[in-house]
């Protein structure tokens, strides 16, 4: 560094040497300009002005000049700005932010001189006798010109700053929330942390400056920055708060205990009250200003007081008056604040109220007296009048609390002291030291459990429910209360409950107060817990790894309703776990592939699922036989189950899903079956079970056929585990329902038939049982078939499902249907001993009962087995015996069957009248299933055919079934109404049955011969032949 101070005297130095002086003092600058703290811009346009000027001065020094007037006062100009300049510079890297923003506009003038000044002294310069190119004069003209007219101006914001300043020195502004804000805008203005303690430490710096200022002697500078001070401390950085407190004790004790009367001067004298907005008139006389406004509004031009004429524009504000009566109702209120207390204790609901209510207003009056109902230590009693019987109290009480809580984050922390309720001991002497740093734990207590007050509220009335939310969301802005609120029991399942409530404001703030609260894993699970997915779904997607991980695993855990889980892939779930899946390493995979199998029971979820790829990645895991992840396998497992079911019903969506697209998928995944556990074994069929019943069960049955699924499936129904083997039975079962005779034929034998026996009679699982019998009643009705099953004893463990009264208990319908079906087994006509052993059983009148109260499938099984023992009726009918001696001394003879002329009985010759079957096979007719209809009319056929049509017709006439058949011809089943057109053809042969039912058949035997085809418009035209309408020569024959 050069010691340009040193030159006393120009002439005593060579020009030249000068010269290079200053441009080595300007270049300096220029360089130092680069690390000031403030107004960078402007620093940086004096650089470059000095930048422009260095090579001007450098040309200069080329030239052989000596000292002249005027070379002598451009250098000592210069000499003396570039000290400036450095001095200046200096200043403004070392010292503090906020002192040099306070002084900004001088920094500003100070720049506009030193470069202005500089400006000048290049004016002086003696160009014409210096022999300068033309482009050197021009330069230096520009140049000169150019700083001339520089000016420097403050930023926006630091204007705006240096205006509230004064505006707020000016108006006397007390309140903390002005200064908070006014402090803040400076730290941001200068660069630094809004950070409390950051702010805190700036403002010391500024008044160590301040106190400098007085050291030299500046006292203007340090009692405008005084003022200043005066201003920016009342905001929570500033000071501590036990500061404050030490600050505030002190002054509340010398006050005394009794509030002071109004002076005179303080009433308006036209109001008779204390003045608010004193004014001055023209007359010296002081007015409330609402007062003199409307006294000058309604046409007065003298002084109420002094009679004397007023200017009604001169209203000038009397401060002085005003800052006396807010001194003096901030003593009285101060002194207020501090007796209220022990009433709150101990006085009457109607005194306790009277009280809050006071509170109420003076905190919202102004944050000045919240500070001081803060620093009197009322925050402990509110809490504990949150616990009063009366609602009004704690609503009070509530609104106080918001109020406070609102205004700073030291009245946060305040919820958090441990200063007794009872204590009038100032807090500065307690244990509690503020909030500046809440971090020991020995400040971190509850007041009188604060937080679980305020939550208990949360379950009570709607008016204190909404106070006590709003109360927690303020709260939660604070780190400290933030992480109480959260480990409260039951706060978060309410705030849930809350945030879908009817009222808006209430939902609304409890849906924030949610969202403050998701900072925690721990509050998102319970908020999961509570049914409130949000914030789960976010950490979900956008969650380090390990927190993706942990939010899967509580997916998994959880017990979801249907809703739930729809809402859930709704919200985005199904994306990030498909991810963990398919690139997670195995913890990963195993709490993803949890977390799906909860999710993937809805149907829907499963459709979903399989659309958006997910069932190549789990087929992937299934696939892989890695031993240690076999609990893995059974998950996945369970979900190909879940992904299968769903494509049952598929109502809603509109093109068919398939769960397995290809042939290879359908094998490897059966094939899984003999190289798995009884876990993955049992979802495996379950799995195949339900796609059975998708829209793509034909392609499926197909493929399991091909891969000879149903010898595998016969030798599980002999597996040791239940599961798997009632699987199997059902899987089965949906095989034989509608397989090839032959393949059933190839894998069933005399054991498999006992194996299912033993089902049906020991088996826990009912739809094992039903499936069971449903596979026996689909067996080939073949003679073997039905010999094994008799001689395992089937008969009588059939005939037990089949109920013996019209009680039959719907759950059970499927399997009384299937026993129903397998007792068709033993009725084939081709082997009476088979028909006598299930007669003997008793099972005909029970058939015959299903007829009325059995289902359509019950009806259809037990026609098709009486027709067939109808069928025999002919033949075991017993002839009538003849009668021997006397006639008149002998027995009368027996009764021969109408239908069969010999002596018919039930469990002997199988006859449908002697089983009163007639009649419910007649209702049977009216059944709305065509199958069943012909089924019971092949069983009443039975009884007309051969001889027996005379006989049959007329039992027939007199059950009213003559109408029924005639209306078969006009059924949808051209298989029944053939049948009707067979019936009707022989019936009509009788002449009365002609001449009886004949017309009602015409229209339709005429309709017949119209649409019908070959066979039945032949086949009506005979009818109508019969019954006189076409004769015999007709073409139609």
């Amino acid at each position: 560094m050069m010691a340009l101070d040193v030159i006393t005297s120009a002439c005593s130095v060579p020009v030249g040497e000068c010269l290079s002086q200053i441009v080595e003092g300007m270049m300096e600058i220029a360089q130092a300009t680069k690390e000031v703290l403030v107004k960078k811009e402007s620093f940086k346009e004096l650089s470059a002005y000095l930048e422009r000027v260095v090579p001007v001065l450098k040309e200069l020094n080329k030239k052989d000049i000596s000292y002249s007037r005027n070379l002598n006062s451009v250098i000592e100009i210069l000499n003396q700005e570039i000290k400036a300049a450095k001095q200046l510079t200096a200043d403004c890297t070392k010292r503090n932010k906020v002192y040099l923003l306070m002084n900004s506009r001088t920094i500003n003038k100070n720049l506009e001189e030193i470069t202005r000044e500089i400006s000048r002294a290049l004016g002086l310069l003696p160009m014409a006798s210096l022999d300068l190119s033309t482009g050197i004069i021009e330069e230096i003209e520009e140049l000169r010109d150019i700083m001339q007219r520089a000016e420097f101006r403050a930023a926006i914001a630091e204007e705006e700053i240096l205006v509230k300043i004064e505006s707020g020195i000016q108006e006397r502004v007390v309140d903390r929330s002005y200064a908070n804000k006014l402090l803040v805008h400076i730290a941001e203005a200068v660069g630094i942390s809004t950070d409390r303690s950051a702010l805190k430490k700036e403002f010391e710096e500024f008044k160590s400056e301040i106190e400098n200022a007085r050291l030299r002697k500046d006292q203007a500078e340090a009692i405008q920055m005084d003022q200043i001070i005066a201003l920016l401390e009342r905001a929570d950085a500033a000071s501590s708060p036990k500061e404050k407190e030490i600050k505030y004790f002190t002054k509340r004790k010398s006050l005394g205990s009794q509030p002071l009367e109004p002076l005179q001067s303080f009433y308006c004298p036209i109001t008779r009250d204390v003045m608010e907005d004193p004014v001055e008139t023209s007359s010296g006389q002081t007015f409330e200003r609402s007062a003199i406004e409307k006294w000058l509004a309604d046409g007065h031009e003298m002084c109420p007081l002094t009679m004397t004429p007023l200017h009604t524009s001169i209203l000038r504000p009397n401060k002085t008056l005003r800052q006396s009566i807010e001194e003096w109702k901030d003593r009285n209120t101060m002194i207020k604040i501090a007796s209220m207390k022990s009433r709150l204790v101990s006085g009457e609901e109607e005194e306790v109220l009277g009280c809050l209510e006071q509170l109420e207003d003076l905190c919202e009056q102004r944050d000045q007296y919240r500070e001081w109902v803060l620093l009197e230590n009322y925050i402990p009693l509110f809490i504990q009048l949150l616990g009063e019987k009366n609602h009004d109290i704690r609503n009070r009480a509530f609104v106080i609390l918001c109020i406070l809580a609102k205004d700073s984050d030291h009245a946060k922390c305040a919820y958090f002291s441990s200063a007794p309720l009872d204590s009038t001991i100032p807090l500065y002497e307690t244990s509690w030291v503020g909030c500046v740093d809440p971090s020991p734990p020995e400040r971190i207590v509850n007041v009188d459990n604060a937080i679980e007050s305020i939550v208990r509220s949360l379950g009570r009335r709607i008016g204190e429910r909404k106070l006590a939310v709003a109360l927690l969301l303020e709260l939660s802005k604070s780190n400290l209360a933030r992480d109480g609120i959260g480990k409260v029991q039951g706060c978060i399942l309410l705030l849930v409950t809350m945030a879908s409530s009817d009222d808006n404001q209430a939902a609304a703030d409890a849906q924030e107060l949610l969202e403050n609260l998701s900072f925690s894993d721990l509050n998102i699970i319970q908020m999961a817990k509570a049914n409130y997915f949000k914030h789960l779904l976010q950490r979900l997607s956008t969650g380090p790894e390990d927190v993706k991980t942990n939010m899967a695993s509580t997916l998994a855990e959880l017990e979801l309703t249907d809703h739930n889980k729809a809402s859930l892939f709704e919200g985005g779930a199904l994306g990030p776990l498909l991810h963990l899946v398919t690139c997670g390493d195995v913890p990963m995979k195993k709490v993803a592939v949890k977390a799906l199998q909860n999710l993937s029971s809805l149907p829907e979820n499963g459709l979903r699922m399989i659309k958006e790829g997910a069932v190549q990645p789990l087929l992937g895991l299934l696939f892989q036989h890695i031993s240690s992840s076999s609990s893995l396998r059974e998950e996945v497992a369970t979900i190909i189950m879940h992904l299968a079911v769903s494509t049952v019903s598929q109502e809603s969506s509109p093109t068919l899903i398939s769960l397995l697209e290809s042939d290879d998928d359908i094998f490897k995944l059966f094939s899984l079956i003999n190289l798995t556990g009884p876990e993955v074994q049992q979802n495996i069929l379950l799995a195949f079970h339900a796609l059975c019943q998708s829209p793509s069960a034909s392609n499926i049955k197909t493929k399991l056929t091909e891969c000879s699924a149903m010898q595998v499936l016969v030798q599980l129904c002999e597996h040791d585990d239940p599961n798997v083997r009632a699987n199997a039975v059902k899987l089965l079962y949906c095989l034989i329902e509608d397989g090839d005779e032959a393949i059933i034929l190839e894998h069933v034998g005399q054991k498999f038939v006992e194996t299912l026996l033993r089902i049906i009679e020991l088996s826990n699982v009912e739809e094992a049982t039903t499936c069971a019998m449903g596979i026996i009643s689909n067996l080939p009705e073949k003679p073997q078939i039905t010999q094994w099953l008799l001689d395992a004893g089937a008969l009588p463990v059939i005939s037990k499902f089949i109920p013996d009264s019209k009680h039959n208990d719907p759950r059970k319908y499927h399997l009384v249907e299937n026993a129903t079906g397998a007792m068709r087994h033993f009725t084939a006509s081709t082997n009476p001993e088979w028909q006598k052993s299930a007669a003997e059983a008793g099972i005909i009148p029970v058939l015959v009962q299903l007829l009325d109260f059995g289902t359509t499938v019950m009806k259809k099984c037990a026609a098709i087995s009486l027709a067939r023992f109808s069928e025999s009726s002919l033949e075991l009918s017993r002839p009538i015996p003849k009668r021997k001696g006397f006639f008149c001394f002998s027995a009368p003879p027996e009764t021969g069957c109408l239908i069969h002329g010999g002596i018919c009985a039930v469990k002997s010759s199988f006859c449908l009248v002697e089983a009163d079957a007639v009649g419910p096979l007649v209702r049977v007719l009216q059944d709305p299933d065509p199958g069943t209809c012909e089924a019971a009319l092949d069983a009443l056929l039975t009884l007309i055919d051969g001889v027996k049509l005379q006989n049959g017709s007329k039992v027939l006439a007199e059950a009213n079934a003559i109408p029924l058949i005639i209306g078969f011809l006009s059924s949808s089943s051209p298989r029944l109404q053939e049948k009707a057109l067979n019936t009707l053809e022989r019936i009509f042969r009788l002449p009365e049955l002609k001449q009886k039912y004949g017309s009602s058949a015409q229209m339709p035997l005429v309709d017949l011969t119209l649409r019908g085809n070959s066979r039945m418009k032949s086949l009506s035209a005979r009818i109508l032949a019969h019954l006189n309408v076409l004769h015999d020569q007709s073409s139609y024959f």
